[in-house]
């Protein structure tokens, strides 16, 4: 029984370390051309600002959730 365990971890951590290298030199034979950029001449590149913005009030509500000073919880226990 602990052969069979070991030969089973054998197997599994010889397939996590070909797994990456066979992949590797897959890819290297299958595109062997360099890629080539195209001409942007004139035209400009535009960032959105949508998605950092929806980022930027996710932050903000989370530190407000976690700080509790959205709010307050007015059911909270008092000491006497």
């Amino acid at each position: 029984m602990k052969l069979r365990r070991a030969l089973a971890s054998v197997a599994v951590a010889t397939s996590l370390i070909t797994a990456p290298v066979a992949a590797q030199a897959a890819t290297a034979q299958a595109a062997p051309a360099a890629r080539i950029g195209s001409d942007v001449d004139g035209e400009q590149l535009r960032g959105g600002f949508i998605i950092p913005l929806i980022a930027l009030i996710a932050v903000i509500l989370g530190l407000c959730v976690a700080t509790d000073i959205c709010g307050g919880d007015d059911d909270a226990p008092h000491s006497p």
